[in-house]
């Protein structure tokens, strides 16, 4: 009889380390507003963005603002995400508040905005990308965004972008055209970190071959690139031919040499490159070539 598989438990250590890096992901998210951005009228997007503006126009701390409109938004994210997502983040907004209202006091590091901005910048995408990269999130509009994308079949990319727009034009009326301006340059220089941050600086291509000299390829991108390969049976839609389709993935470094192989021995070889976000598990290290 078959055994039922059980989910392996993560060890004292793995939680260790999650809590590590979402602690320090959320301070650096919160050294980055009250720091650098808040001072100088910059704000973030989502649920952060709201929180600042609202605390613009009341008397009320940022980190309590912060604090409050994510708790709806993370009791959705623990039915319909779960348990360990929506603990993660309740921990990482609770520190990143608390952080902010430490740190609601002190001097800003620069008043030059656009100073400002890069160090803001750097350092809120540094930390949002590691809390994402742990498990977690620190803002319940993405929350928002996973949800409302299985119903309205859009990206979450784009539902995220709309609701940015929203918020940024509202920071116009608040702070003035100028720092609404500030934040868009904010928001793009932070995502552009969060995604070297969570997929790392050596990103990955998928690269997918069709050929009739599918096995001598094989060969030549295991000899010349140092690449493992996959050959996946299929057949032609028009064709009705059986044949292998070659799977491999390259950095993008390697991808114009890819190219280049197949085209030498094939110039009318199909080949589809893709993006790959993560690569885990498999041997997939890169072997010598002679």
């Amino acid at each position: 009889m078959p055994r039922n598989k059980q989910h392996r438990k993560l060890k004292f250590t793995d939680y260790l380390i999650k809590f590590i890096f979402i602690t320090l992901g959320a301070v650096l998210m919160g050294v980055a507003l009250e720091v650098f951005l808040v001072p100088n009228e910059v704000i973030d997007g989502g649920i952060t963005g709201i929180s600042i503006v609202l605390s613009k126009v009341t008397p009320i701390a940022l980190g309590v603002f912060i604090f409050l409109i994510n708790l709806p938004f993370l009791l959705i994210g623990y039915k319909q995400i779960g348990k360990t997502f929506a603990i993660s983040t309740l921990y990482g907004v609770a520190v990143m508040s608390v952080t902010t209202a430490l740190l609601h006091h002190v001097e800003p590091f620069t008043n030059e905005k656009i100073l400002a901005v890069l160090y803001g910048g750097l350092i809120l995408g540094l930390g949002v990308g590691l809390v994402i990269r742990f498990g977690g999130a620190l803002d319940g509009s993405e929350i928002v965004a996973i949800l409302l994308s299985k119903k309205m079949r859009l990206p979450v990319g784009q539902i995220i972008m709309f609701f940015n727009i929203f918020i940024f034009i509202i920071a116009g009326f608040v702070f003035g055209a100028d720092s609404a301006m500030y934040s868009i340059f904010t928001f793009y220089i932070a995502a552009k970190v969060m995604d070297i941050v969570v997929e790392g600086l050596d990103e990955s291509k998928s690269a997918t071959i069709i050929s009739g000299e599918h096995e001598e390829i094989s060969e030549a991108i295991m000899d010349r690139l140092g690449r493992n390969t996959t050959l996946i049976y299929a057949k032609g839609g028009y064709t009705k031919e059986d044949t292998q389709m070659i799977y491999c993935v390259v950095t993008r470094l390697e991808v114009a040499k890819l190219k280049a192989v197949v085209h030498e021995i094939d110039p009318k070889a199909f080949i589809s490159i893709s993006n790959v976000a993560d690569v885990l598990g498999g041997n997939i290290e890169k072997k010598s070539i002679h």
